[in-house]
């Protein structure tokens, strides 16, 4: 029995997952519910009974099945070097487009590359990227789970499927894959930072106080990417302006058309939350 209560475990936990996706209606929310409910009381399990969890998601046990089957019928017809010359154009161009910050553009040419080439992770990995750029994290999330289907040792795909997870706020399965990259890339600094911003991040979730805006300041006054944007920031014409209004106000009044503390408080705190954001990886 234990067998069929893990199972049992891991379609609840998948019917919860998709039941906080936006892609469903209040009614077919409640019917996932309902669902849960009914597998709860057939199966005498909880969302609490933990140890029946497997090491793996349930969508993923299906990806592997499913996507090495579909890929293996693909993969008997061979792809002609014209096919492959062509796909690689379109990737290139998909990047120039990443680079313009014309996503929309960047996930066709990636679209038609894989049309010709599906069975390369680098162009599924490329997608990804472009739907995250464009907030379409769901869709992001699917081509980073084939693309580490096509190449479990494609440390990209694991990167930005914690990038989208940490947009959709899922911090514990965004530590996961993080992980997974730096197994893979353990020299990797934007993995390492994207995980501690993800580990920072579920603290604030779990901690009854998070406001969401903390931060430890020890760290992040040792953290290169502090002190780099602490010289942008005293460059920023606006700061100019506040420190010259500060200077005027201990001088001989307050400058007239100037907020001093207040807004450079506020300024520097915008600054904060810009550095606090996953840093997307993106040189395909």
């Amino acid at each position: 029995m234990s067998v069929q209560k893990r199972l049992a475990y891991s379609i609840m936990q998948f019917l919860q997952d998709q039941s906080k996706l936006e892609t469903f209606t209040p009614d077919e929310q409640e019917s996932l519910e309902v669902a849960v409910q009914c597998l709860e009381s057939a199966f005498h399990v909880s969302p609490e009974d933990t140890h029946l969890a497997v090491s793996q998601p349930l969508t993923e046990i299906f990806l592997s099945t499913y996507s090495k089957t579909d890929l293996l019928c693909r993969s008997e017809t061979s792809l002609s070097p014209e096919d492959i010359e062509k796909a690689e154009c379109l990737k290139n161009e998909g990047n120039n487009y990443m680079k313009e910050e014309n996503y929309r553009a960047a996930v066709e040419s990636y679209t038609q590359a894989i049309a010709l080439d599906p069975l390369s992770a680098v162009y599924y990995g490329n997608r990804a990227a472009a739907q995250s750029k464009m907030g379409n994290y769901t869709e992001a999330i699917h081509d980073c789970e084939k693309a580490i289907v096509i190449d479990p040792n494609y440390s990209k795909g694991y990167g930005r499927m914690g990038l989208a997870l940490t947009a959709m706020n899922k911090y514990t399965e965004a530590i996961t894959y993080y992980k997974k990259a730096l197994n893979l890339d353990p020299e990797n600094d934007t993995y390492k930072s994207n995980l501690k911003i993800a580990e920072q991040k579920l603290r604030e979730a779990s901690s009854p106080t998070g406001t969401g805006l903390g931060f430890d300041m020890a760290s992040l006054i040792n953290n290169p990417a502090f002190i780099s944007m602490a010289a942008s920031l005293m460059q920023n014409p606006q700061v100019q302006q506040l420190m010259s209004g500060m200077m005027s106000n201990a001088i001989g009044g307050p400058a007239a058309g100037v907020g001093g503390f207040t807004d450079l408080s506020s300024l520097i705190q915008a600054y904060t939350q810009e550095l606090a954001q996953p840093t997307p990886c993106f040189n395909n």
